[in-house]
């Protein structure tokens, strides 16, 4: 969530405004889900992921719960899959 924090406040309120909107929520819910340490939503983790072009990565904003490596088709059982 550090970085998710750290992006924000690299931008503009414009422009925090705008990246919020394009990610499908607000500023103010993702200010108020970094105060509570809420976690987030999948989606919302991936849409904040894709709009940061990568800065903010899923695996930070939600580190437990979410097998990323899979998702990404970069953990061992994936490429298994692929075989």
């Amino acid at each position: 969530m550090k970085q998710l924090r750290a992006y924000l406040n690299s931008l503009s309120t414009t422009d925090q405004a705008a990246f919020a909107r394009r990610c499908g929520t607000t500023v103010g819910y993702l200010r108020k889900a970094l105060s509570a340490g809420s976690a987030l939503s999948e989606g919302l983790c991936i849409n904040i992921e894709r709009e940061s072009k990568q800065q903010v990565r899923c695996e930070f904003l939600r580190p437990t719960g979410v097998d990323w490596a899979y998702i990404r088709g970069t953990s061992s059982l994936a490429l298994a899959d692929e075989a």
